[in-house]
Formats: structure tokens, sequence, C-alpha cells
């Protein structure tokens, strides 16, 4: 029985525009056909010709597409998180002394809005094209963080992370599923992991930026948290502007490929899933076949046990750092180097998890590094060690966000349901960035906060992941028995393809 991936052709969620030649309009209509076959341009070759012509393609790919959304994803953490920098910087104080119980409100609210209108907004990406949908986003929370400068009491400051949570909620899941549109099954891991880098990234040149920011202190008369805002907000703005051009539309229409390449990308993912690469119109029954299946549950819980942390981590590591008796700006400058960490072992994992298909073990080694880093946050008072553990949390947490995603991805079958998986997943996964925004309030020690993150890694992220890995080899197990063939005993291969991952010769990545 041949593996079945899972990874949608995007034509069926483009918006059917072509520029009108006959070629494109072929295209374009290649998922309304229910067609075993696409014209190959390559056929005349030999398969050592075809290999070399497939790996400049993917090189273009990689080269046009991955930078900007790094770039995007990049701005988008820094946005949410950079609060944390502001924070150390003044902005409890010049807020009429804004309480501890306040400030973390402040945070709350932004993963209201955030999880709320995910799902919402992942609709409209496939109903718009992404050249237009990602840059109005982007441009509108730009616009809402730069007016965070602004701002004159907590009130203020409520609003503006409110509306910064709803505009952000597209990007996340809208460039996962833009870039399955793009790459096999196999290639996925490794491109996930270095657009979710960024995250990591961010955290550094963060730290990076806020120190420097924090030197136009008074500059007409805002002080220097509020320059944090307005600069990061307009340098977001900029980006969503010039996004019009740098963004990709999906692969039957993208305008900087070839017709040729066009039918090439289309072809091998097409191979690389079958059912996934035919129209599907949407019905609700997609949404009842994610919320009927247990692998949305425990990925949910599995996702809540890093972007719990994630969120906790990139939110109060400044004020974790200056705690320790450091400056402010040396404590933005020492938080630099656990994220540069971070960005090169979450790449350095979805390769391996390419590589190996063992995207359950990555997650259950990786996290145990992250529980000894809080362990030993939570276990000693000495700056040197407490700094070592900021270091090994970050290593912990990261790399599983990324890993955590391509795993649930690659393994639910058919547009719509993974659509409607991943949304859940995702989204419930954000919704926990509330308690993590409710929890870091006992200075210096903060036992509170560094506990329960270390439960939510050992008990969501650990455990979840070892019950995964467990079910899905004993699932793929019987499948090689032959004990789900009955599943599809009478029906003819159009109908075992609507089935899924329930089909039989579907087999797991664990």
């Amino acid at each position: 029985m041949a593996t079945k991936d899972n990874f949608p052709v995007s034509n069926s969620h483009s918006n059917g525009h072509s520029n009108g030649s006959d070629d494109e309009k072929v295209l374009a209509g290649l998922g309304e056909h229910q067609e075993d076959t696409i014209d190959d341009p390559d056929a005349h070759m030999s398969a050592e010709e075809k290999a070399a012509i497939d790996k400049r393609l993917v090189r273009k790919l990689d080269f046009t597409i991955i930078p900007w959304m790094c770039c995007l994803y990049l701005l988008a953490f820094l946005d949410r998180t950079n609060i944390g920098n502001a924070k150390i910087a003044g902005l409890q104080a010049d807020l009429h002394n804004m309480s501890t119980g306040k400030y973390n409100a402040t945070l709350s609210i932004f993963f209201v809005s955030y999880s709320v209108f995910e799902p919402l907004t992942n609709v409209l990406l496939k109903r718009l094209r992404p050249s237009i949908f990602i840059p109005i986003i982007m441009v509108l929370w730009g616009i809402t963080m730069t007016f965070m400068g602004f701002v004159m009491n907590w009130s203020g400051l409520m609003a503006a992370r409110w509306f910064l949570g709803l505009f952000e909620a597209g990007l996340f899941p809208g460039i996962m599923y833009y870039l399955s549109c793009w790459y096999k099954r196999s290639e996925f891991g490794i491109r996930s992991a270095i657009f979710f880098s960024a995250a990591a990234v961010s955290g550094s040149f963060g730290g990076l930026l806020a120190a420097a920011i924090e030197n136009m202190d008074g500059l007409g008369g805002r002080p220097g948290w509020a320059w944090i805002f307005i600069l990061e907000g307009i340098l977001t703005v900029l980006f969503g502007i010039g996004s019009v051009w740098m963004v990709h539309d999906f692969p039957d229409l993208a305008t900087f490929l070839s017709v040729e390449d066009r039918r090439r990308v289309i072809r091998r993912l097409k191979m690389d899933q079958q059912s996934s690469a035919e129209h599907e119109e949407f019905k609700m029954k997609y949404v009842w076949l994610a919320l009927k299946d247990y692998k949305t549950w425990l990925f949910a819980i599995i996702y809540m046990g890093a972007d719990m942390p994630l969120y906790a981590f990139s939110l109060f590591l400044p004020t974790i750092i200056s705690q320790l008796g450091f400056t402010t700006t040396r404590a933005q400058l020492l938080s630099v180097p656990p994220y540069a960490a971070a960005a090169i072992l979450t790449i350095l994992i979805g390769w391996i998890a390419d590589r190996t298909r063992q995207r359950g073990l990555c997650n259950i080694g990786v996290s145990l590094l992250g529980i000894a880093g809080f362990a030993m946050l939570l276990g000693s008072q000495k700056a040197g060690v407490k700094y070592a553990g900021t270091f090994l949390g970050a290593l912990g947490i990261y790399p599983c966000i990324a890993n955590t995603i391509s795993w649930a991805s690659n393994n639910v079958e058919g547009v719509y349901k993974r659509g409607v998986v991943l949304g859940l997943v995702i989204g419930w996964g954000n919704l926990n960035g509330i308690v993590s925004s409710n929890i870091y309030f006992q200075r210096p020690k903060f036992t509170v906060g560094h506990a329960v993150v270390m439960a939510y890694m050992i008990a969501c992220l650990f455990g979840g992941s070892v019950a995964m890995h467990l079910l899905l080899r004993r699932e793929n197990a019987a499948r090689r028995a032959g004990k789900r063939d009955h599943w599809v005993e009478g029906l003819n291969e159009k109908e075992r393809e609507v089935l899924g991952d329930r089909r039989p010769d579907f087999f797991y990545t664990t």
C-alpha cells in the first residue's frame, strides 16, 4: 500500500481570475476537473533531467516565497511581544502606575480577539487572493501598533491590543496554509520551521531594537517605550505596502512562474496527494469530520503545551532577566542569545523531522530540554543558572511549535478538513495565551509562572506527544495488517478518496 500524503493544490482556493491566455485558463480550471493526470511538460525528458528541473523549481520557490514570509512573521511576532520590552522601559509607570493586574489584562485581551477571529480570517484568505488579504491586515495592524505609542491610559492600551489581535489573526494560520499549497509533504516541515524561526529571531531583533530605541526617550515629548511602538508600527506598515508586490498568489496564478512551471508545481502536488489535488467545495461535513476526529483534540492539547509556554516566555523574558539584577538596556541585550539559539534548533529539528518522519519523537526529545530549563528557573536563585535555564526553555519551546503544526498537517487528509483542524488547533493554543498573561506576578522568583509553564510542558507537550506517537503507530500497524480494509469494501476509487485519512492505505506520520 502506498503512503498517501496530504497537501492541497492551491487552485481550488484561488479566486478564479486569470489573465486570459488559454494555458492559464486550463491551469485555473484544473481543480474543477476530476482528472487523474496532468499534462507533464517534461514527459520527453530523462529521469535525471526531470530531477534537475524539479530541484531548480523548488529552489526558485524557496528564494521567492520563504524570505518575505519570514519577514512578515518576524514583524507580527515583534509587534505582539514588544510590550514586554516596553514594560521594562517604563510603560507601567508612565500610564498612571498601571498595576500588574491591569498590565496582564492588556496581554490577555490580545489573545481573546486573536483566537476568536483566527478561523474567520483564514476563510477570507481562501476567498481572496493572498496578495490582497495579507497586505490589508498588515497595514491595519501596523497602524494600530503605531497608535499604541500615543495611548495615554490603560483603557487606550486595552483597545489597541484588542484590535492588534484582530488584525494579526489571519497571518500565522494563513501563511502556514499558503506554504502547504506550494510544497510537498516531505518538503513542508523544514520550510515551516524556517518560517517559524522568525518568531525566535524577532525576540533577538526586538531586544536589540528596543535597546537602541530607548535612547530616543523624550524626543517629541514621547517616552522611549512609546517610540518602540511607533517605529515598529511604521515599519510594519511599510512592509504591508510592499507585500502588494512581494506576496504572490497561489500556484495557478503566480506571475513569477512561467506557464510550464505552474504546471510543474501543480503536477508535483497532485502526484504527492491525489485527493487533495482535486476540487473540494466547502460542506459542513468537513467541520463534523474534524470535530469527531480524536487527532484534532489531541493535537490541540499538544499545541497548547508549546504555545502557552511560548507566549509566557516571549512576553516575560525581559522582565525575568531584569530581575536578575541587570540594567534595563543590558536586560534587553541579554534576551537576544536565547532566541538566536532557539531559531537555529527550530530549523535543525525541521530538517531532521522531514528526513526521519518521526515528528513525535522530535517533540518528545525537544520538550525535555524545555522542562529542564524551567526546572532550573524554578529551583535556583543564582543568576547564572537562571540565565542558562532561559536558554533551555527557548530551545524546548520554539522547535515544537513548527513541528506540531507540521505533524498535524501531515496527518489530516482533505483540504477543508485540514483547514478546520489547523484552525481549531492553532486557535485553542493561542487562547491559552490568556493563561500566559496572568501567571507572572511574584517577583523576583516568579514561582507560579515557572511552575505553570513546566506543568503545561510535562502534561500537554511531552505527555500528549507520547500518546499521539503511540496511537498513530498502533493505527499504522493495524492498517498494514489489513484490519481496516473492510472500511472500503464495495466502494469505488472516488468514494475511497472521500474517506481522506480514514483510507486504509493512508499511513500516518508518527
